[in-house]
């Protein structure tokens, strides 16, 4: 579904992304580990064409995507579901819901994807008429994966969904990421929780990058095999 195929992005004069590659099926769930700096943020964007690339291609469904904006890119069904959350403070939640249905116009049925969407996060459904700035962070953190997921994409990337939570929303988050997977809807995560990662899915595949290199990648298994390794770019032991 999607190949990224050694690409470079800088950041001004600073060299981020040293010939990244990477390949995401149809119906898989990838995770992209890395400590904090080392480019895993940056992978995303620049596959969602926030970032330019300086060489290198993105192929989404057999198209090359290399270059296109980043509206265009959600057109072609990739949702990018960014740290930061970024949703509108003075919408309510329906209204930030609405927002993420925008790039895909009339080609979807907005009632029922709602409706779907909803049934995942029925803490959202109760508080449907609040406005975005009186939710909980880990509210905020749902709302954002929703609106993504609304848009009823092909590929869904997630950037540090448990960043900053606690550990029962943690674990809330890992359950409806686990639900997806399992409902079908391909995702690509980047996270820096290692075990948190792994317990996504048993049949998952991991990149691991360190200093904008793919330095290890495959099954639950092989890094198993490779935990030195692991430990030694993650910064932790395991």
């Amino acid at each position: 579904m999607l190949k990224v195929e050694a690409i470079n992005t800088f950041y001004g004069s600073s060299h981020i992304l040293h010939d990244v590659s990477l390949e995401v099926h149809p119906g898989e769930i990838v995770v992209l580990l890395g400590r904090n700096g080392v480019g895993k943020t940056t992978t995303l964007k620049s596959i969602m064409g926030i970032l330019p690339l300086q060489n290198g291609r993105v192929v989404f469904e057999g198209r090359e995507i290399t270059g296109y904006p980043p509206h265009k890119v959600a057109a072609c069904g990739v949702a990018f579901i960014p740290e930061e959350r970024r949703i509108f403070p003075n919408l309510t939640v329906l209204e930030n819901l609405k927002m993420g249905m925008v790039a895909q116009g009339n080609r979807i049925d907005s009632r029922a994807q709602l409706a779907a969407v909803l049934d995942y996060f029925p803490r959202l459904r109760e508080r449907i008429n609040n406005k975005g700035n009186r939710l909980s962070g880990g509210e905020q953190q749902m709302l954002t994966i929703a609106r993504g997921l609304v848009s009823n994409p092909k590929l869904l990337m997630i950037d540090e969904p448990t960043e900053g939570l606690s550990p029962i929303l943690v674990e809330e988050i890992t359950r409806i990421i686990r639900r997806l997977h399992t409902d079908g809807v391909t995702i690509l995560v980047v996270e820096q929780n290692y075990e948190m990662s792994l317990n996504l899915s048993e049949n998952l595949r991991a990149y691991v990058i360190e200093k904008g290199q793919i330095k290890l990648e495959g099954t639950k298994a092989k890094l198993r095999e490779c935990q030195a390794d692991v430990e030694k770019c993650l910064g932790v032991k395991i």
